[in-house]
């Protein structure tokens, strides 16, 4: 049966930076430049998706040591969930491709997200079930073709049986490293194109017709 692995940020969902650091702001009592510096521009985000922290009680513990900002499980589902907006087209093609094949979450996140998906996208969840891969629980993040060769070997799939899609380029490039069949979910003028993406996923499943 074929695999069909989707990105989850601004593939599945948009996001907006922009909106969330000053929710996170807000909540903290820490100023966003201050949070901004320290956690994302200190690498320290990289280094959670990627597994050091792996539950969310090290990440959070981890957080307020380094930005002094004590935020709940809660709150930052919170300040996430209002920098994400669901992409209908994108959750069409995530159903569809449940109908002809395995779907499957492939996503750079921390521990957080990992436990908050359920919350933050009921729609995604509740078509691909437990098949959610994020990069902390794998050690590693894309475009590093050792996750690809991971997810694969969770499915016991093969590359040629597999597609791939992410907004990301280098992403993108990654999978094909490995022969996994990749497309890149393009934005013009701030649209996503899924109408490209449906095309994509009807071209990888009559292959080999």
């Amino acid at each position: 049966m074929d695999l069909f692995f989707f990105d989850f940020d601004k593939t599945l969902y948009a996001f907006d930076f922009r909106k969330r650091l000053p929710a996170l702001s807000i909540i903290s009592g820490v100023s966003q430049y201050h949070l901004a510096k320290t956690w994302w521009g200190g690498g320290y985000e990289t280094r959670a998706e990627s597994g050091e922290w792996s539950t969310s009680a090290e990440y959070f513990a981890e957080f307020e040591r380094v930005t002094g900002a004590a935020i709940t499980l809660e709150q930052w589902q919170q300040t996430r969930a209002l920098a994400s907006t669901r992409i209908p087209g994108s959750i069409d093609a995530l159903r569809h491709a449940s109908t002809i094949g395995t779907a499957c979450v492939l996503s750079n996140n921390p521990s957080p997200f990992a436990e908050s998906l359920p919350v933050l996208a009921p729609d995604v969840t509740a078509i691909v079930g437990r098949n959610r891969l994020v990069s902390c629980q794998l050690g590693v993040r894309k475009p590093d073709p050792r996750i690809f060769e991971l997810a694969l070997g969770r499915f016991d799939a093969r590359p040629e049986d597999t597609f791939f899609t992410d907004d990301s380029a280098s992403n993108v490039a990654g999978a094909t490293s490995v022969g996994i069949h990749a497309h890149q979910l393009v934005y013009l003028n701030g649209v996503p194109q899924v109408d490209e993406l449906h095309k994509a996923i009807e071209r990888f499943a009559s292959r080999n017709a």
